[in-house]
């Protein structure tokens, strides 16, 4: 059994080392995808995250609310959201977005953004207001005064933005029901992880398995380098 497993594990090794094209092709669609979802999500849904917490409007409590409920809903259910949406049928037939990256970034889009504006909401609640009040009252733009702010936060926004990406990273719902799984265009590291596992080709899926181990302790560790050189400044 011990054999068998270390069998299993050198034939991944391998495929990652001899830079099997089918397997980087899994994981360059992977990182793509996801990287482009966190980037055309990441600044409107800091924006909203800043407005949630600076600003006092009515239905505020209901917004806020409403997304931290979306932060809990299973990814398979997004998954069916967007593809009831790409769908022919659907408002967004037209774009003709299913079973393509297109549709897999729309629908990470809708995973990580509530991340984003939930957890930059909280990051800039914590925040002294003096350092916002004191940057407009000397002339700054809004703009500025912001960025002010934001280089005042800049490892729980970190934080945030590490923790949004490993979480579309690793989602499998969503990105099965949009992407359909399609080899070369559409397959990511969690698709493949599970069709590998269900067809027995074991050593693929390890292979697929370790870049995400190794990505998790990377991210692991930075988050608690950026945390501890955060701390001495709550003392």
């Amino acid at each position: 059994m011990n054999e068998g497993w270390l069998a299993l594990t050198q034939q991944a090794l391998s495929l990652l080392f001899s830079l099997d094209p089918e397997v980087w092709s899994i994981i360059s669609v992977s990182f793509s995808v996801s990287l482009a979802a966190l980037v055309i999500t990441l600044l409107p849904s800091m924006v909203l995250g800043f407005i949630l917490a600076f600003s006092r409007f009515r239905g505020r409590w209901l917004v806020t609310n409403l997304i931290q409920t979306l932060q809990s809903i299973p990814t398979v259910v997004i998954g069916l959201l967007v593809y009831l949406l790409l769908t022919r049928m659907g408002p967004l037939g037209d774009l003709k977005w299913l079973f393509t990256q297109q549709g897999m970034i729309l629908g990470q889009m809708m995973i990580c953004a509530p991340v984003i504006v939930a957890m930059s909401q909280a990051a800039f609640t914590s925040v002294d207001r003096r350092a916002w009040e004191t940057s407009r009252t000397l002339g700054a733009p809004w703009y500025s005064a912001i960025w002010t702010v934001c280089r005042e936060l800049k490892v729980p926004l970190l934080l945030t933005i590490i923790a949004a990406f490993s979480r579309i990273l690793t989602e499998v719902g969503c990105s099965m029901m949009v992407g359909g799984n399609i080899a070369g265009v559409t397959r990511n590291i969690p698709t493949a992880i599970a069709l590998e596992t269900s067809k027995g080709d074991f050593a693929q899926a390890i292979a697929l398995g370790l870049v995400l181990l190794v990505l998790a302790l990377v991210l692991n560790f930075a988050l608690g380098t950026l945390r501890g050189k955060a701390e001495p400044r709550s003392h």
